[in-house]
């Protein structure tokens, strides 16, 4: 068992650090890290590329993060160490497309792979997150605050609705890394600085 616990998330960390984002815009002839803000995540690639390109990173980029768990939920069910086998596996997902082997540990802020590892694991905390983010957003137009709130919703919302201690340290990890990753956002945020979301709408 210990080589599950080793060779699974070191598998979906690698399926993680797979930057959709770039590979798509790059198809377009555009390396997505020198446009906008530079992130590879589907919002940046919405702005630069259209909301289409960005559509299809934002399905990949949650692909990696639910496809392999719904493969390890079914592979693993009668499995003692089940729990943990997939809370890692989630955790590397998430990890993968945060610090990406294949662009020098500099990838996006996690979000969308994080919504597929909990949609994967404990739908309705996704569910919970998702009304959260959609909350915020619909609120606001700024992606950002609503990715931070859902990610600090999301851990109250895994202890409430799954019980699971090793899905539960997992949301605690993934949303810190998560807020981590928004750290620049979080200042522009304070200083009334950060751009928001108006495609397919005016300003």
């Amino acid at each position: 068992m210990n080589f599950y616990l080793i060779l699974l998330p070191l598998c979906t960390y690698i399926l993680g650090s797979i930057p959709f984002g770039l590979i798509f815009a790059k198809a377009q002839g555009v390396d997505i890290r020198n446009q906008g803000s530079g992130n590879i995540g589907a919002t940046n690639v919405a702005r630069i590329m259209g909301k289409k390109i960005g559509l299809l990173t934002l399905f990949f980029d949650l692909s990696k993060g639910l496809l392999p768990l719904i493969f390890a939920r079914f592979y693993f069910e009668s499995v003692p160490e089940r729990d943990l086998i997939i809370a890692l596996m989630g955790f590397a997902a998430i990890l993968g497309h945060c610090y990406p082997v294949f662009l020098k540990f500099k990838g996006g802020k996690g979000v969308a792979t994080a919504a597929g590892v909990f949609l994967g694991i404990c739908p309705v905390a996704a569910g919970v997150g998702f009304a959260m983010f959609m909350l915020i957003f619909q609120v606001y137009r700024i992606v950002s605050a609503a990715s931070i709130t859902a990610s600090i919703t999301i851990p109250v919302a895994v202890f409430l609705s799954c019980p699971s201690r090793d899905f539960f340290y997992m949301s605690l990890l993934s949303s810190v890394i998560i807020i981590y990753k928004h750290k620049d956002n979080i200042t522009r945020l304070l200083k009334g600085e950060e751009k928001k979301l108006n495609l397919g709408r005016k300003p």
